[in-house]
């Protein structure tokens, strides 16, 4: 069972144009789970991609950041109804997105959540079927299925 992500964390189809537009949007819907102010997320989020690109190749970017007043491990996950130029490791554009925020003294379980989102994100089955995924609800019953379920 996935510890860090519901049904609030879900975001479908996505209709963006581009990286910021999709930060933007995965940090106002984390304002509302976590009560933290959707700039200051994206503040964090936007500091942690100058350091390097967090879109980590074959589609998928994996935004996170360490947060002050995060009250715990968060998931967020967005499926876009078309590819974004994201800066990506590999150079293709980003269609799944999973943002994760963490509490500032998070430190293994944040790097372990990590390891845990990109193996499951890597998977070339999971990731085909994210994408053929038709509804939030779907989305959320492929990311639990406990094959493929990931825990902070």
């Amino acid at each position: 069972m996935i510890q860090f992500l519901n049904s609030q964390g879900i975001l479908a189809d996505v209709r963006v144009g581009d990286k910021k537009s999709l930060l933007m949007q995965m940090a106002a819907q984390a304002a509302r789970i976590t009560g933290i102010h959707e700039r200051l997320v994206l503040d964090a989020v936007m500091q942690r991609e100058k350091l390097g690109s967090t879109g980590v190749g074959k589609g998928v970017a994996i935004p996170h950041a360490r947060l002050k007043n995060c009250p715990r491990v968060v998931g967020l996950f967005a499926q876009l109804h078309q590819p974004v130029a994201f800066d990506a490791l590999d150079g293709q554009p980003v269609d799944l997105a999973f943002m994760l925020l963490s509490p500032e003294g998070a430190g293994a379980d944040h790097l372990q959540a990590l390891a845990a989102i990109s193996r499951l994100l890597h998977d070339g089955t999971m990731a085909d079927r994210l994408r053929g995924a038709t509804s939030a609800d779907a989305i959320l019953a492929l990311l639990t299925q406990e094959n493929f379920a990931i825990a902070a």
